[in-house]
């Protein structure tokens, strides 16, 4: 292969396109920085790619995944145990790369939550209340080096920009009716009002609160009004449509980098972006402490060398961890020690929940949208006394209205109904209005025996190694997706359901072809000590101080919640620190 061309050195080159990557991007423009991302997909805008006019292709974007990643380009191989062979994933499910400029955010579906306070002290709080005795052995619980106070401005900044519709739950330390009362303090209420309850919500509102809990509409960004954000760039209402998860919005109402900040960041004479390229490494100088740049490959195969001073890594959350790997950045670690950082900290999200069935309803499941639902808090976090029940944290209990897509809810009847014929055509129209979920959203927490690292078998199209994961769900999550399961299921029966079929994802081995949830985190996580983590609270690289790692891939723990406003709030805490102090400094900005 012939040798790199070299670009123009810029301040900074952003891997990927996202919503951090475009948050990052955003902020160091602004603040006149010449900023080059690079993006491994295609170009994507609503105007050419998803507009209003064109109508929206469940085979194509759901069930085919139009803008996933092709397995060809990349995969990760998947084991649950160590002791076992890792093989290649071959059909996306729980693992859903972004294939464009706009990432993930371009095909979410819209909940827009921040994490409970706990979630960011777990490892602190967890041992004041309880010591070790409701943890279970291999646990690696830790905090995350910030609190949710320090990050609070930057969430209220993220769904500024976003145009997040809810109800706020605690505003200047005071309670408010109808929003979450398990809430961190907010800076500011909502910047645009809560979504409108359908038939299932009003239903699951009016049981909880009689049962003693505090429903609450979720925080969505599928806007609920007109709006411009703080970049003048204007949204318009959520019309319901359904269409949300898997598909791009042609509204311009569902939050997203191509609807909420490209538009004024690509106007901007200092940024540039290069599509359809991939980044092979981050280059580092011969002391290894510091990164020169990024060497990457576009579309026709000619390798292009990107100088950069400040290289920020803000890709989906595995391609983070997998190109520190392959960069040599920091210490892989190894499961059997317990040493090493790079790959530690991996985690998921338990789901549990309850399937009802009622009789003589009208749902109407096609009138719906990505976040739009209600949600009780009460068995979320440490929102509640874990005592004697050997687990720590909890699942936020919803019920939802996401969309009654016709080939999705294909499988929205009763279990043991055939899968084709005349009795299943029979089960599909008595149901389709007659069915609906509760959904638990769990806490998942890192344990020793689950990491990711390079599979010493498997490799790339560029003869790189692939990702290898190891993971299965530890006793902590089983326990607690058990006990939230069956709240769902008292909430079922206090309902009115005629017929309650529960789900437990942790019940039995994981694979990662049961799509319960998207939500991957860790890999490369913060922390306030290097021996446990891989970044600082700034998510700079505690080894290569040049370095700063976005995305989900630095969460130590996952939260009964969405990560996405958690990746942007972190995001913009850390733009904030690069433009105010690290471009002065050049050093770390956390003494090791």
């Amino acid at each position: 292969m012939a040798a790199p061309k070299t670009r123009a050195k810029v301040d900074a080159v952003i891997v990927g396109l996202g919503w951090s990557g475009s948050l990052m991007a955003e902020e160091l423009t602004r603040a006149g920085l010449r900023v080059v991302a690079v993006e491994r997909g295609k170009w994507r805008d609503t105007a050419t790619d998803v507009p209003p006019s064109v109508d929206m292709d469940e085979l194509r974007w759901d069930r085919r995944r139009g803008m996933m990643q092709p397995q060809a380009v990349e995969t990760v191989t998947f084991r649950n145990t160590p002791t076992q062979k890792a093989l290649p994933v071959r059909e996306w499910n729980c693992f859903q790369f972004g294939w464009n400029v706009g990432g993930a955010g371009t095909h979410w579906a819209g909940m827009t939550w921040r994490f409970n306070p706990w979630d960011f002290e777990v490892g602190t709080r967890v041992r004041q209340r309880y010591g070790t005795r409701e943890t279970t052995p291999g646990l690696q619980l830790q905090d995350w080096g910030i609190t949710y106070d320090e990050i609070e401005p930057f969430y209220d900044r993220f769904e500024k920009i976003a145009g997040t519709s809810g109800t706020a739950g605690m505003v200047g330390g005071q309670k408010r009716p109808g929003g979450n009362p398990f809430e961190g303090n907010r800076t500011a209420e909502f910047p645009t009002p809560a979504l409108k309850d359908s038939r299932w919500m009003s239903m699951f509102r009016k049981t909880t609160a009689e049962m003693g809990y505090s429903p609450f509409t979720i925080p969505a960004g599928n806007i609920s009004t007109a709006y411009t954000n703080p970049l003048g760039v204007r949204m318009g209402p959520c019309t319901y449509c359904g269409y949300c998860e898997m598909f791009g919005c042609g509204n311009w109402s569902k939050s997203s980098p191509q609807a909420c900040i490209l538009p004024a960041l690509t106007r901007r004479d200092n940024f540039e972006v290069i599509s359809e390229t991939e980044v092979l490494r981050v280059n580092l100088a011969a002391d290894g402490k510091t990164a020169t740049g990024v060497t990457m490959i576009d579309a026709k195969g000619n390798l292009w060398e990107q100088p950069a001073d400040i290289v920020v890594i803000s890709a989906y959350q595995i391609d983070n961890v997998r190109l520190m790997l392959l960069s040599g950045i920091g210490t892989p670690y190894d499961y059997k020690s317990g040493m090493g950082t790079i790959g530690r900290g991996y985690a998921y999200q338990t789901i549990s929940g309850a399937s009802l069935f009622f009789e003589n309803e009208r749902f109407n499941p096609f009138i719906g949208g990505g976040a739009l639902g209600v949600q009780i808090d009460d068995w979320n976090a440490d929102n509640f006394d874990h005592s004697g029940l050997g687990f720590i944290g909890g699942a936020g209990i919803m019920g939802f209205s996401t969309g009654g897509r016709p080939i999705g809810m294909a499988d929205a009847v009763p279990q043991g109904t055939p899968r084709w014929g005349s009795a299943w055509k029979r089960a599909y129209r008595d149901n389709y209005q007659n069915a609906a979920t509760i959904f638990n959203q769990g806490t998942s927490f890192a344990h020793r025996d689950v990491f990711v690292d390079l599979d010493p078998a498997y490799k790339d199209r560029h003869g790189q190694a692939l990702l290898r994961v190891t993971f299965d769900y530890n006793e902590n999550d089983r326990r607690m997706a058990k006990f939230t399961m069956d709240k769902a299921a008292e909430i079922g029966r206090k309902v009115g359901a005629k017929h309650i079929e529960t789900f437990n994802s942790a019940a039995g081995a994981n694979t990662p072809y049961d799509q319960r949830s998207t939500h991957t985190t860790g890999g490369a996580i913060i922390g306030a000590d290097p021996a446990t983590s891989a970044l600082n609270r700034f998510n700079q690289s505690w080894d290569v101080h040049n370095v700063f790692v976005m995305g989900a891939s630095s969460f130590p723990n996952n939260g009964g919640y969405n990560p996405t406003a958690t990746v942007g709030a972190l995001a913009l805490h850390s733009a904030k620190a690069i433009i105010e102090r690290y471009v002065d400094e050049r050093k770390p900005l956390v003494a090791a």
